[in-house]
């Protein structure tokens, strides 16, 4: 066992701290096939079936947030943050870890604690460029924070932290397929200019009722659409296209499988401000208006934005505005090809390419002291 690199990586509750800990434990078995990986996360939580179906063991702990609306539930929450704690315990006694890895979310707290308590040396990734709570309280424990934007220092200690970008889904920079090869896996045809709307995997209201609001206006375009509604809203974007005429240059989708494919054929995204949304448009220079969702810890999707948009890296349209001002401005942009080419050159220069596997060399680095 001793010669043997063993890695507990914790965090998850949304897709953009579950990929980016996929792509970590990805790069750290590519280099050390031997290694040993075990994933924590919070029970309920969609890191408990992400995990497994990308090939890592995974452990789940009962913790969750604080109820900010019914202080009288956070009880029930400080017990599952005890419970959490002794079980983090017991679950690196049995695993013994060389170093831990914290993605953020809730189950990274608990777990990283616990480790850097019993002499485990930890590292911790901020994917977004305001920093998470979580992170925040750990970094006082961790010897490494691997963040995506400048300016960090505001959270963490500046000779902890490295500039290493947020991992991004491979499969993403590995698709194959022709920009008109592309258009033609979603039923569309090639040569006419393309717009792609995400709202995340769930689905976004507001981006959702702009396309709905504008109809009438995407048909008279000659533009066409994929419109990626989220499971939750599926149903009821189905029901509300019904009673419009038939419109087949909008492509209406719950979900996505090969975004791959739907970042190539797509001449401009409409996307929520994630920090692993943003990671991947920046690799793949895509030309992007950015909506960042309001229900966001301490908004940090509008500071994720702005990073880009002060260096004229996206476009911007603030939710509560989006009804009105987010489909028109996106078919004007889409048709302005010296736009295009602007904001897909300025992205690139943000790129920073081979994160997952500058942070697993820093995780193994740590491992080996």
């Amino acid at each position: 066992m001793e010669n043997e690199l063993r890695v507990i990586i914790s965090g998850g509750g949304t897709g953009g701290h579950i990929f980016p800990a996929v792509s970590i434990a990805n790069a750290i078995r590519a280099s050390h096939p031997e290694a040993k990986i075990l994933f924590v996360g919070a029970e309920g939580r969609m890191e408990m079936q992400r995990v497994p179906q990308a090939g890592y063991d995974i452990k789940g702990l009962p913790i969750q947030g604080f109820d900010r609306k019914n202080p009288l539930k956070n009880i029930k929450v400080l017990f599952k943050i005890w419970k959490s704690q002794r079980m983090a315990k017991q679950i690196i006694r049995e695993f013994q870890p060389q170093v831990a890895v914290g993605v953020g979310g809730y189950a990274s707290g608990p777990t990283l604690n616990k480790a850097a308590s019993m002499g485990i040396p930890c590292l911790i990734q901020e994917q977004n460029s305001y920093a998470g709570v979580t992170n925040k309280l750990l970094a006082k424990k961790a010897a490494k924070i691997c963040v995506a934007y400048e300016g960090m220092e505001r959270f963490f200690p500046s000779d902890k932290i490295i500039m290493t970008g947020n991992p991004v889904r491979q499969q993403l920079l590995e698709c194959k397929l022709t920009k008109d090869e592309a258009v033609r896996t979603f039923g569309l045809e090639p040569g006419k200019k393309t717009i792609l709307i995400v709202g995340g995997s769930l689905g976004a209201r507001t981006v959702n009722e702009s396309v709905l609001q504008h109809l009438a206006d995407i048909r008279q375009s000659g533009v066409q659409v994929i419109w990626q509604t989220g499971k939750y809203y599926y149903g009821e974007m189905l029901k509300q296209l019904n009673n419009h005429e038939d419109m087949p240059m909008l492509k209406t989708t719950d979900f996505i499988a090969d975004m791959g494919a739907a970042y190539k054929a797509a001449d401009l995204v409409i996307s929520r401000a994630g920090a692993s949304s943003i990671s991947e448009f920046c690799l793949l220079g895509t030309p992007v208006i950015l909506v960042p969702s309001p229900n966001v810890a301490e908004d940090h999707q509008t500071k994720n934005a702005m990073a880009l948009v002060n260096k004229d890296a996206a476009l911007y349209v603030k939710d509560a505005e989006a009804r009105d001002k987010l489909i028109p401005l996106a078919l004007e942009t889409v048709n302005n090809p010296a736009r295009l080419a602007s904001l897909s050159e300025n992205i690139l220069k943000l790129a920073l390419p081979n994160s997952a596997d500058i942070i697993a060399k820093e995780v193994v680095k740590l491992a080996r002291q």
